[in-house]
């Protein structure tokens, strides 16, 4: 492990009894850093949050999360999954959503305690949800639940953020606010965000992590058509988002 890395992957290759997913990857991630992670579908991209997670090991290589192995250190992790792969019908409100998130962290045995529904209620305000708390889930709009999604995650006071495509199926405005703020939860948490829109993320992220099979780290100022083209093997135009 290097410096202030609070992420080190070195060296890490891993495969589904097959090919090479990821081929010695290595990655350092700076505490208090905005990080994106793009690339292909098929890329490896899942895989890798998946190893930060712990819940998958590396085939060759080593991961540290805070100098610890993943399934030791990923306490630290609040995790966003894809928006599309949670079920939004069961009948549960935007509070109870979000402490879900304490499962794990309370004292209390099969019940919550003060602490948690003080947390809950500091999610929801950094989340500029708390008008919304006790609305059924089906009944947001799609940047509202993302935003439940980003409290749930929070609700545990983690040092280290992780979203994977947050944004995906969202029109711009939408996504425009979610990256707003993210850019707020980035002073007190470290971030990484898997997106698509390599375009629309290089103005918000201090690094472009971009994965197909092999990880190349780019500053945002780098991220060019080229760099794009030889990622996904396609031409592709940089889209300038002005806010």
């Amino acid at each position: 492990m290097t410096g202030n890395a609070i992420i080190a992957i070195d060296e890490v290759s891993f495969s589904y009894n097959g090919p090479a997913v990821l081929d010695k990857v290595n990655l350092f991630v700076r505490q208090g850093e905005f990080l994106g992670l793009v690339g292909p579908n098929g890329g490896g991209k899942s895989t890798l949050l998946k190893i930060i997670l712990g819940l998958l090991s590396p085939a060759k290589g080593e991961i540290f999360v805070l100098g610890k192995p993943p399934k030791k250190g990923r306490a630290v992790i609040g995790y966003v999954p894809q928006y599309a792969a949670f079920e939004r019908n069961f009948p549960i409100t935007v509070e109870e959503t979000v402490l879900l998130g304490r499962v794990g962290k309370t004292r209390m045995l099969w019940r919550y305690c003060v602490d948690d529904h003080h947390s809950v209620n500091v999610a929801l305000q950094k989340c500029e949800i708390n008008n919304l708390r006790h609305r059924r889930l089906n009944t947001l709009s799609g940047g509202q639940f993302q935003r439940v999604l980003i409290a749930r995650a929070l609700v545990s006071d983690p040092e280290i953020l992780i979203l994977d495509e947050p944004t995906a199926n969202i029109d711009l405005r939408v996504e425009e606010n979610i990256f707003d703020l993210l850019k707020k939860l980035n002073v007190h948490s470290t971030i990484i965000v898997v997106s698509h829109d390599i375009g629309f993320i290089s103005e918000y992220v201090t690094r472009v992590a971009c994965l197909n099979r092999t990880l190349v780290c780019h500053e945002t100022a780098a991220i060019s058509g080229k760099s794009i083209e030889e990622l996904y093997g396609v031409s592709v135009h940089m889209i300038q988002h002005a806010h």
